[in-house]
């Protein structure tokens, strides 16, 4: 009974939707976080980046932002937005 072709079915769809459910689906929620995280990035915010940098942004276009590293004025790095992996907004 267990070798029909029914079975063999059901154990398909049931890998498919686990599968789903454990891969797939998680990872579409986490890519839509991450877009909203790189939609809500304003100047003035601090950020993280995925190199383990804090940094306040003090320029945006539409797919870099201008960091501004430390103290020091002189440091500030162009970067891709999609490194940004943490925004602080500042204090109001």
């Amino acid at each position: 009974m267990t070798s029909g072709p029914m079975f063999w079915v059901l154990y398909i769809v049931l890998l498919g939707g686990m599968l789903y459910f454990m891969a797939i689906r998680p990872q579409k929620k986490e890519k839509q976080r991450q877009k909203e995280l790189l939609e809500s990035v304003a100047v003035g915010d601090t950020i993280l980046t995925s190199s383990g940098f804090y940094g306040v942004i003090i320029d945006m276009t539409d797919d870099t932002v201008i960091v501004e590293f430390g103290n020091n004025k002189n440091c500030r790095i162009p970067m891709q937005k999609a490194a940004i992996i943490q925004v602080e907004k500042p204090e109001a």
